[in-house]
C-alpha cells in the first residue's frame, strides 16, 4: 500500500461555525459552509472542493493530451455540478462535467478530448469502487501490551487497539511482518525509520518511547 500523496491533506476546524483549515504539502487555505448552512462562505465548501478535484484533473488532462499532439487549442473550460436520488435507502449521485472549447476546434478532436476527459484519474476514482476508511486515535492505557526494543526505543503494540490499517506492515515490511515471529523486527531499520512509521499508526495501537541510557 503506497499512498498517492507523500504528505497527507491535514484539516482542523475551532469553535467558529463552520471554517476549517486545510493544509497541503505547500500552504493552506479556508474551506467553509455558506452561509444558508450557518457558515460564512469565507472558502468552499466540501461538494464544491470535490467538483473542483473533477474540474482541475479534466482540464491538466486534456492540457497534457493537447499539448503532446500539437493541437492549438488555447483555452478549454469546464462546469462542474452535482445531484442526487433518493430511492429508500439507495441515494445515487450524478456529477455534471460540461466541458467547452473555442471555436476551431473539429467535431474529430472534440470526441476525442471527450475520451480523455473521461480517462482522468479522479473521473477513474469516482467511478470506481471507493471505500472511506475512519480511524480514531486512541491514547488510553490497556492491559495488554507487547513490547519490542532496541538499544534506542522500545515500540509497543496494543492489540485491542489495533485495527488492521496495513500502514505499518505494506510500508515497512522488513521490521513488521505478521508472518514472523515476533512479527516486530526491531533490526529491520534503523531507528529514525521505525519512529516515523510508527508515528503513522492511525489509531494508538503502536507507539514508542526512548530507551533510557545505559550507566
Amino acid at each position: 500500500m503506497e499512498y498517492k500523496l507523500q504528505k497527507p491533506v491535514h484539516g482542523t476546524i475551532g469553535t467558529e461555525k463552520y471554517t476549517c483549515v486545510i493544509e497541503w504539502r505547500n500552504g493552506q487555505f479556508i474551506a467553509d459552509e455558506p452561509v444558508k448552512q450557518g457558515g460564512k462562505d469565507a472558502g468552499p465548501d466540501p461538494f464544491t472542493l470535490l467538483l473542483s478535484s473533477l474540474a482541475s484533473c479534466t482540464l491538466i488532462t486534456l492540457r497534457m493530451y493537447i499539448d503532446r499532439k500539437g493541437w492549438n487549442i488555447p483555452k478549454i473550460k469546464v462546469n462542474a455540478n452535482l445531484f442526487q436520488t433518493k430511492d429508500g435507502d439507495n441515494l445515487t449521485t450524478y456529477i455534471d462535467r460540461d466541458i467547452s472549447f473555442p471555436a476551431g476546434v473539429t467535431p474529430e478532436q472534440k470526441d476525442r478530448l471527450l475520451e480523455i476527459a473521461q480517462q482522468c484519474p479522479v473521473s477513474k476514482l469516482l467511478e470506481g469502487n471507493i471505500k472511506v476508511r475512519s480511524y480514531v486515535y486512541h491514547e488510553e492505557d490497556v492491559d495488554k501490551k507487547l513490547k519490542y526494543t532496541n538499544d534506542e526505543i522500545t515500540v509497543v503494540w496494543k492489540p485491542e487497539l489495533c485495527k488492521h490499517s496495513g500502514r505499518c506492515v505494506t510500508q515497512l515490511p522488513k521490521v513488521f511482518n505478521l508472518k514472523t515471529k515476533p512479527w516486530v523486527t526491531m533490526t529491520g531499520a534503523d531507528t529514525e525509520t521505525i519512529k516515523a512509521q510508527v508515528d503513522k499508526c492511525p489509531t494508538g495501537a503502536l507507539s514508542w518511547y526512548a530507551q533510557p541510557p545505559v550507566s
